[in-house]
């Protein structure tokens, strides 16, 4: 009643009952048996192992060319879903020894697995080898969305990759979910639909700051017209329950780059270090950009009397400073302008005149103050009469979202009143600004 086994990993001989296993020849004949055991274990919550090596048996068995996209399909998702299971289980501290083995038999039939170290804890991804494989197969239009999302992941990107491998798979993904031709894209149901949809908003969002930093304005523009697009055009009413979240993140990740797809206005310019003692003459206090250290952009705050090369005052980032977003308040004791230094995150910086020399400060106000993951923070107008500035926040914090509108006292930049709504502010009612209401994704 044993059968004798040999485990060439531990390099160990033993026995198991033989009614614990099953045995295969590998011979084409039992590929549709094997095929339909994987269709029906790949959507079992626990039996990812027992699916993956399901998927391998039929891959040795069947004919070259009877090979679809189907088992890589199936592996893939298997293997997806194992590190997902691992990763909550790792990131909750709650791993267990059943769970190691089963990613060690993965790995034992070729799964690789990349991990990420996140808040202390490690993030586990699949490499999408077998994702990558569904593309070259013949396969339907379904199995290649669900590749496509999965190969597009925002969690599984490495926290420190630099700046130019960034770039570069950005650009990767946006040309693997743009894999989906016109006939293909019909065959999607609309929820799969909106799912693509949102991934595309994400990382053309994600590109649209990349090509700013460049300095690239109509490749930027073009990238965050595409995020504005793919989000404009989510069908709300065919949202999976699932699909909630993925619709707050990718509103939050092209909240955050919306400017680029706005054009600088007139009175806005940007100066070299040739030309940065001409700055044009303004009745009021306005933002310029010019070149800092290598790799910086400073926004310097000008006037009638204050060029570049004595500006009321500056600073820089090395992220994208949208000077397209600076606003002063009806006196000019005061101009605030939207500062990018991430993709996903963006500041306000608030020009203020105070003291009693009347000098000039600057403050950041960021999306949220306790651990943010993305997020922004817009300006939405001036109180008229008043040391009163309204803002918009939302922002994802330790997983979960969250959105409001404030009245803040310009002086102190403390809030004094906030609400879920804006109509539920009457000054956030009456003094919003046109055209951050005819703008923002926030309205959504």
């Amino acid at each position: 009643g044993y059968l004798q086994v040999y485990d060439h990993r531990r390099e160990r001989a033993g026995y198991v009952l033989a009614s614990q296993v099953r045995g295969t020849a590998l011979a084409p004949d039992e590929a549709p048996a094997l095929l339909a055991v994987l269709r029906f274990v790949r959507d079992t919550p626990g039996a990812e192992a027992l699916g993956i090596a399901y998927a391998a048996a039929y891959l040795k068995a069947a004919p070259a060319d009877a090979i679809t996209a189907e088992p890589f399909d199936a592996l893939a998702s298997l293997a997806e879903r194992l590190a997902q299971r691992a990763s909550v289980r790792q990131l909750n501290g709650k791993a267990s020894d059943a769970l190691a083995a089963h990613l060690e038999l993965a790995r034992s039939y070729g799964v690789q697995f990349a991990s990420f170290e996140v808040d202390g804890a490690v993030r586990l991804c699949y490499d999408g080898d077998a994702y990558r494989r569904v593309f070259a197969l013949p396969g339907s239009a379904e199995q290649r969305a669900r590749a496509a999302l999965a190969l597009t992941r925002h969690d599984c990107i490495a926290p420190d990759l630099a700046p130019l491998a960034r770039i570069q798979l950005d650009t990767w993904r946006a040309e693997v979910l743009d894999r989906l031709d016109a006939a293909q894209w019909q065959q999607l149901s609309a929820p799969l639909k909106n799912r693509v949809r949102l991934r595309r908003a994400g990382v053309w969002s994600a590109i649209a700051f990349e090509r700013s930093r460049q300095g690239d304005a109509i490749a930027a523009a073009a990238a965050a017209q595409r995020a504005i697009g793919d989000l404009a055009a989510i069908d709300k009413n065919e949202l999976a329950d699932g699909d909630g979240i993925a619709y707050t993140d990718a509103a939050l990740r092209v909240g955050a780059a919306r400017w680029a797809a706005l054009p600088a206005p007139a009175s806005t310019v940007e100066v070299s270090t040739v030309t940065a003692g001409r700055a044009a003459a303004r009745s009021k206090p306005t933002i310029i950009t010019a070149p800092g250290q290598p790799g910086e952009t400073c926004a310097l705050l000008v006037d009638a009397t204050h060029g570049a090369d004595a500006p009321l005052a500056k600073r820089c980032s090395y992220g994208v400073i949208w000077a397209a977003s600076a606003s002063t308040r009806a006196d000019g004791r005061a101009v605030a302008l939207a500062a990018q230094p991430l993709a996903g995150w963006r500041e306000l910086w608030v020009f203020r005149r105070e003291g009693a020399n009347n000098a000039w400060s600057v403050a950041v106000l960021p999306p949220a103050a306790s651990n943010p993951e993305l997020g922004y923070v817009e300006f939405a107008g001036w109180v008229p009469g008043s040391d009163k500035l309204l803002l918009a926040r939302e922002a994802r914090i330790d997983g979960r979202y969250q959105r409001s509108f404030e009245v803040a006292n310009v002086t102190t930049l403390n809030t004094e009143k906030q609400a879920r709504a804006p109509a539920q502010l009457a000054l956030f009612d009456k003094w919003q600004d046109p055209a951050w209401k005819r703008s923002t994704v926030m309205l959504r």
